[in-house]
């Protein structure tokens, strides 16, 4: 077990940096690949094609601005949830598709769960900061994202065990908070129902 720690840490990785920035991990991921400075395995590297390298990167502009706009932004999470959540699934299994089929449809399954977890926090998250009347959280909370996918995909490459138990505070406080998030989303509909109506 300890032998895959790398690959498993990686696997992670990717499902929880796409539950953030799925177009980003995808870009990340390949313009990596592409340069050499990491190693993909086969089931990856399609993602270093220049082809595939300037779809992401296209679509990672595209979400860069969308998540800068209040409102906007909750609408591209509501899109992206039928997206990112395949997407991390995927990613974790193609990242353990060497490994066997079983060992593929476990990261699938887990990768999945963890991108599901990420997604939600963040979508529930903001749009809960998007009934702040000042535009400025918006902006840091999108900044803060774009910052940590690739600090937290570095990290899983070179300090496997620190992803790993940074992974499992941020899903322990995820379970924490998911609960309260969705209150706050729930009365924030609620709000512009009873403004609506």
């Amino acid at each position: 077990m300890t032998e895959h720690l790398p690959e498993i840490a990686i696997a992670a990785a990717l499902a929880w940096a796409s539950g953030l920035r799925l177009y980003l991990t995808l870009f990340l991921v390949g313009l990596a690949g592409y340069f050499g400075w990491i190693a993909l395995p086969e089931h990856l590297q399609l993602l270093s094609s220049p082809l595939v390298l300037w779809a992401s990167g296209f679509m990672t502009g595209v979400e860069f601005f969308a998540d800068k706009i209040p409102w906007v932004d909750s609408v591209w999470d509501a899109v992206n949830t039928f997206i990112r959540i395949p997407g991390g699934a995927l990613l974790a299994a193609a990242m353990l598709g060497d490994s066997g089929a079983g060992a593929a449809l476990a990261a699938a399954i887990i990768g999945g769960t963890i991108t599901a977890g990420t997604h939600l926090a963040k979508a529930g998250a903001r749009a809960v900061v998007n009934t702040s009347p000042e535009p400025f959280s918006n902006f840091v909370k999108s900044s803060a994202e774009d910052f940590l996918v690739p600090a937290g995909l570095w990290t899983a490459f070179v300090a496997p065990v620190v992803f790993l138990i940074g992974l499992v505070l941020f899903l322990g406080l995820i379970i924490w908070a998911l609960p309260k998030v969705w209150r706050g989303a729930r009365r924030v509909i609620a709000f512009g129902r009873t403004r609506g109506g």
